[in-house]
């Protein structure tokens, strides 16, 4: 049975809590007894199920879900989150199923202890490893992202975690340490969780960096017992002055937190003694009037430290945090910080997201609705949810690199022309701006204007500025010079998404030409025009038997030769003649003008498809045509690949004098700097004279593919080429090109 004695104490001297704890907290803002009995059930079923469980410490294992529904508790949670506490570990630990639950607690219940087991079931990263497991986190903050509700227990959980941990290995606390300040730190900062962030950051450092942690603790010790008398008679000073003064208010005093300290003294590289804020005073009143009025009666008998002054009323911080804060020399010499916040704001500070969303009962509580109005007032985390339902589309290192610079470390802020503030990482432009406003606008954005000045798209903002970003309909949208600028990695996977569909788009649109051109020739050569050619490929039995929804879709598969114009044709039993072009009207190519000669064609003329290019050497055929001849292609061309009638035999001439003919040719090679350079001093070294060549790079995958355009003599050079090319840094691929 568990303890109820409320003074037993664990591992670090944190008090040990017992159900009526929790229960007396609850009952204060939950008052159906329905509900505070599905409550109760929970704590008695994991009592039971978890019986004879033990921690590393040694306590019974229900202690454990005893302390995460009290810091759940206090947030002031509804019942079913509550609940959720209690059975956070009874899927993973015990033989009860998620369906179990469903039965006894309901779906959404049910729904949260399954999100919480699956982060649950993740194995923690090797001890030994330098890095985490990025696919790990990832599925931690894409079970987060599904309902908040599920941040707030796994980080009561986490936190209950990191106060026992004494009772590790030094191995295991230093990994758990460093998961916490790298996963659940950050998130716990952007709901607004500052108790239970400032906690965890304290003892993540007291694992991590126990000497420095020791070091700060001694020195924080003997600054408080140095002024800590001088703190409380400005404390009592600013309340006569307040006193005087028709404004309510309470005061009070806080101590940094030893994290903060060591940020400061160890990642910025202040001395101890210039850290002002290690004693400050909270003064909280009822209105922001009253803020503003405290301010400036503290600022008439204090004088205000320069460049210490900030204003999160009138601009919140991302987690919706709001106050004053003041920095103010005492009558003694010592600086100290002053915040003046409201008492909703006071909640908020240290609860973040719970304090707006707390559980109000008889209010028509929806976790939905509140998860929908969570993501649109916190704009981060509506791009958090975004992010990871479209997590599927990035690499679990991307993601947490995206998740890491986008959300966590953001700390430029901009306006809109409305005066919402936006943030944004270190060094992002306009374009970031445009993007984090939404898709759309980034993908229409033609302009921007900053501080009412027109501006580049490349120009880095700086926090306080006022954007406004000019969008058409007409709008080409992003090319991929942006992504040579833009800073936030949402922007650039939107970006990269754009040119990919445009891409795509341009490349099926180039085959449905490529294909219609392909069997207009086929239908030309049986006398047939276009008009009709449609009315024969819209008939609704051709598109079913070669499976394609619509003559666009066909046309994209001819242009591939699967199927090839003659299939179609075959299929439809169309029969023309087909005349073989004789005598005097056609030009003649044949004797010593052509390289190429067909036995018994006369003086039909001859020449060289430009599709495949062939050269002398090449082991080639020909193909009779309407009206034009005899058309030489390679054998592997697949224009003629499939055709089994119209096919001549053609060969090239022995005699031949020494010609030069064009070639096209694909290479494609990984990006580096100088490989244009590279590949043109081979050419030329070669003795090649280029007639064309041009580049494109993949922005997705980094492949430069070259197309070069030039004359050769005859395959045998031209295989040597391609040796000399295959042998460039970079180079994998080099072959003809089929248009």
């Amino acid at each position: 049975m568990a303890e109820t004695k409320k003074e037993l104490l664990v591992n670090g001297g944190y008090p040990l809590h017992t159900f009526e704890d929790v229960e007396e907290i609850y009952i204060n803002y939950i008052y159906s007894s329905e509900d505070r009995a599905r409550i109760r059930d929970a704590y008695e079923f994991v009592l039971k199920k978890h019986d004879g469980q033990l921690r590393k410490s040694g306590e019974p294992y229900y202690h454990h879900l005893v302390e995460v529904a009290y810091i759940i508790a206090n947030l002031h949670a509804g019942p079913n989150t509550i609940i959720a506490a209690f059975l956070h570990d009874v899927v993973e630990d015990t033989d009860v199923t998620v369906e179990d639950i469903e039965k006894r607690w309901g779906e959404e219940v049910a729904n949260l202890v399954d999100a919480l087991t699956k982060i649950q079931r993740l194995k923690l990263s090797k001890i030994t490893s330098e890095e985490f497991e990025a696919e790990d986190h990832r599925k931690i903050f894409i079970g987060m992202a599904k309902d908040i509700r599920v941040i707030f227990i796994k980080l009561a959980d986490r936190l209950h975690n990191m106060r026992t941990l004494a009772s590790l290995s030094p191995e295991r606390q230093q990994a758990i340490s460093k998961e916490t300040s790298e996963v659940f730190v950050p998130i716990a900062h952007r709901i607004g969780l500052d108790s239970i962030k400032s906690e965890l950051e304290d003892l993540c450092l007291k694992y991590l960096h126990p000497d420095k942690f020791e070091e700060i603790k001694k020195l924080l010790s003997k600054k408080t017992k140095n002024i800590g008398k001088s703190l409380e008679n400005l404390k009592k000073r600013i309340a006569d002055i307040l006193l005087d003064s028709p404004i309510p208010f309470s005061i009070s005093s806080r101590v940094k937190s030893i994290n903060s300290i060591y940020t400061k003294m160890y990642i910025k590289g202040h001395a101890f003694s210039e850290i002002y804020d290690i004693l400050a005073l909270r003064i909280v009143t009822d209105t922001e009037l009253h803020c503003y009025e405290i301010l400036g009666l503290i600022h008439k008998f204090y004088k205000p430290v320069p460049g210490r002054f900030k204003d999160y009323i009138a601009m919140p911080k991302p987690n919706l945090y709001q106050s004053l804060h003041t920095t103010v020399v005492s009558g003694d010499g010592n600086f100290y910080e002053i915040q003046i916040r409201t008492k909703e704001m006071d909640e908020v500070a240290e609860s973040g997201v719970a304090a707006h969303w707390a559980y109000k009962e008889g209010t028509g509580y929806n976790s939905k609705q509140e998860q929908q109005e969570i993501e649109n007032k916190l704009h981060w985390f509506r791009d958090f949810v975004s992010m990871s339902k479209d997590s599927s589309e990035k690499s679990a290192s991307e993601f947490m690199e995206t998740l890491a610079e986008d959300i966590f470390e953001s700390n430029v802020y901009v306006f809109t022309p409305k005066g919402k503030v936006i943030e944004l990482p270190n060094g992002s432009t306009p374009v970031d701006f445009a993007y984090r406003i939404h898709t759309k606008v980034g993908d229409a954005c033609t302009g921007a204007l900053v501080n009412s000045m027109m501006v580049p798209l490349n120009t880095i903002l700086k926090t306080g500025d006022m954007v406004e970003i000019k969008t058409s309909r007409n709008s080409p949208g992003p090319s991929e010079g942006w992504l040579e600028f833009v800073r936030s990695n949402s922007a650039k996977s939107a970006i990269r998404k754009f040119i990919a569909k445009k891409n795509a788009s341009l490349v099926r649109e180039e085959k449905i030409q490529k294909g219609h051109q392909a069997c207009l020739d086929s239908f030309k050569d049986r006398e047939i025009d276009e008009p009709e050619m449609m009315e024969y490929l819209n008939k609704p039995e051709l598109l079913d038997h070669f499976g394609f929804d619509n003559v666009e879709d066909l046309f994209v598969a001819v242009s591939g030769r699967k199927p090839a114009p003659s299939a179609i044709i075959e299929f439809l039993h169309i029969k023309k003649p087909i005349v073989l072009p004789t005598g005097g009207k056609a030009k003649t190519t044949s004797g010593k003008d052509s390289p190429v000669y067909c036995r018994g064609a006369g003086r039909v003329a001859i020449t060289l498809a430009n599709c495949c290019t062939p050269i002398p050497g090449d082991d080639i055929v020909g193909y009779i045509t309407k009206g034009k001849g005899i058309s030489v292609h390679r054998r592997s061309c697949p224009n003629v690949a499939n055709e089994k009638e119209r096919l001549a035999d053609v060969y090239w001439r022995k005699d031949l004098e020494f010609a030069t003919y064009p070639v096209d040719i694909i290479i494609q090679s990984s990006d580096r700097p100088n490989l244009l350079v590279d590949i043109m001093h081979t050419l030329t070294a070669q003795k090649v004279t280029l007639m064309n060549l041009n580049a494109r790079k993949n922005p997705n995958n980094l492949i430069t593919t070259i197309t070069v355009s030039f004359n050769v003599s005859d395959a045998k050079r031209l295989s040597d080429i391609f040796n000399v090319l295959k042998s460039v840094t970079g180079i994998y691929n080099v072959e003809r090109m089929i248009h």
